[in-house]
């Protein structure tokens, strides 16, 4: 809401902000003048990314003059009936006090589209097995030229693009419509985004996750945080797996995703190489208790599609070069399941933050992908623990969705949201939002079951090792209930104590402990008061 109508209408019109003095039925909703208006209020919510705000009562030249109530009650109705025609809507209207009646604000948005299919898919594998060029091509279309150059559509930081590797999670999104594939000309332009956002009836988002080994801490959270549909696993077909893929891959099924291999560089590789490369991720999915599907062309995916699950891998063959693979892959993500709970969105709200920014002329913002729930412009929410373990009331000023605004989110969007309540350095990565009806706690022990896959001694009462579950990576202090140690191969009960500060969790969430190159899975059973 504008605090000083005078002051904000100073500068005159711009970008999405447009004057009307008053609108009349009789006059602006005639066909010339209503198309003219419809056009107008489509270039004002094209620069607002999908928003547009109208000040009734207020001249050209910005002088807020006001109107009488019943001539401004009418004029936000025409505003009503224009954003009808555009598939808007009047999401908000304030008052403000004019020198000769009062001006309205009214707030338009895009109205959200309902039906839209939305899939999650985290990517991940080793350094240079073209993660990140593979994600470019796809979504834009654009072949690679060989050393890269489509990766640059994500690393956008300076450091990523000189040297060519990932150093935190990027997002990527494409989508189809009734089927027919849409892809982005500059996956960096907003507004560009913003228009797939509105026009995809399904909607493919990639999170694109690291591939060096000193950043495993990451992938992890890439992964296991994001709550995704389905993990996508890359590997050159002119080297093979690698330790950091079997890393990779453990940690997919850990936390039971649905995984996708795909062989990346087939352009790179001879028949022989392809093979043998084949044969080797085969033999390795094999080793975990999976089922390798070789995926040869669009049928062979649409078929493949319905009947993944946890068990079948389906491995497709794809060059960023020479495009070979890349329809075979549309296929595919055009006919998988989205598997979701059906229930989700009547359970109370609720997302674990994964960042934390703030942004000049929004304020606050904390983004992460929705677990359940359903997310509104204006609710309360309770955002924390604090590291009191309390949580605090905050108020949802605005969500956007890959840039584009939206008056409610769902689970399984990756969604920013504006809050008003709380600064940007009171929040740490790891704390949720939550509605009010969640009732969320504030935990320090827990009880989990546990595997240890990797320890090269004995782990005993006092071992501490980082644990991550969702967005947290919080160092934690082990004991273990079953035996006075722990070995590798071992499994078993464990408490295990947050070091630092509490967090929310529950019972059920899975879990990946690590300290170096020991590790461990499990997951919660229990919460300690």
């Amino acid at each position: 809401m504008i605090e000083d109508i005078r002051s904000f209408t100073l500068p005159g019109e711009r970008r999405n902000i447009e004057f009307k003095k008053a609108l009349s039925p009789g006059y602006h909703l005639k066909m010339d003048r209503k198309k003219s208006l419809i056009s107008q209020m489509k270039y004002r919510m094209e620069r607002g990314d999908g928003r547009a705000v109208y000040l009734l009562g207020v001249e050209d030249s910005g002088e807020p003059v006001g109107l009488p109530d019943e001539e401004l009650r009418e004029s936000v109705e025409v505003l009503r009936k224009l954003s009808q025609e555009i598939d808007a809507i009047v999401e908000e209207v304030n008052l403000h006090e004019g020198t000769h009646g009062r001006v309205a604000e009214v707030i338009i948005s895009r109205k959200q589209k309902t039906g839209r299919e939305h899939l999650l898919i985290g990517v991940a594998g080793h350094v240079d097995h073209g993660k990140s060029t593979l994600l470019g091509t796809l979504t834009t279309g654009t072949p690679d030229d060989g050393s890269g150059k489509t990766r640059i559509f994500l690393d956008v930081q300076k450091h990523e693009i000189e040297r060519g590797l990932s150093a935190d999670l990027s997002f990527a999104i494409y989508g189809f419509r009734n089927g027919r594939v849409i892809r982005l000309k500059n996956p960096l332009d907003r507004r560009e985004k913003s228009g797939l956002m509105d026009e995809a009836d399904r909607v493919i988002s990639f999170v694109d996750t690291v591939g060096h080994e000193p950043w495993l801490r990451t992938t992890i959270r890439g992964i296991v945080g994001q709550n995704l549909d389905y993990g996508l696993l890359t590997v050159a077909s002119d080297e093979g797996p690698t330790h950091i893929t079997r890393e990779h891959l453990g940690i997919m099924i850990a936390m039971e995703l649905p995984v996708i291999v795909v062989l990346t560089k087939t352009d790179m590789a001879t028949p022989p190489q392809r093979r043998a490369v084949r044969e080797k991720i085969s033999e390795l999915l094999k080793l975990v208790g999976r089922i390798p599907f070789h995926v040869s062309g669009r049928e062979s995916a649409r078929e493949i599609a319905g009947k993944m699950n946890q068990h079948i891998v389906p491995i497709i063959e794809t060059s960023s070069v020479t495009g070979e693979g890349l329809e075979v892959l549309d296929e595919l993500f055009l006919n998988l399941d989205v598997k979701r709970d059906v229930n989700g969105d009547e359970k109370p709200f609720l997302m674990y933050i994964d960042k934390i920014y703030t942004i000049r002329g929004v304020g606050t913002v904390v983004s992460g992908t929705i677990q359940q729930g359903l997310v509104r412009k204006g609710d309360t929410l309770l955002l924390g623990p604090m590291n009191t373990g309390k949580f605090r009331e905050v108020t949802v000023k605005s969500i956007e969705m890959h840039h584009y605004r939206i008056g409610c989110a769902e689970p399984g969007h990756i969604v920013g949201i504006s809050i008003s309540g709380a600064s940007a350095d009171e929040i740490e990565r790891g704390m949720i939002l939550a509605h009010p009806d969640y009732e969320p706690e504030a935990v320090r022990e827990f009880e989990a079951e546990v595997a240890i896959l990797v320890h090269p001694t004995t782990i005993k009462a006092g071992y501490e090792s980082v644990t991550h579950i969702e967005t947290i990576a919080e160092t934690t202090i082990l004991e273990p209930l079953d035996a006075e140690f722990m070995s590798a191969g071992d499994r078993g009960r464990v408490r295990m104590r947050f070091k630092y500060r509490p967090h929310h969790v529950r019972e059920g969430q899975k879990i990946i402990f690590r300290e170096g190159r020991s590790k461990g899975i499990g997951s919660v059973t229990r919460i300690l008061e």
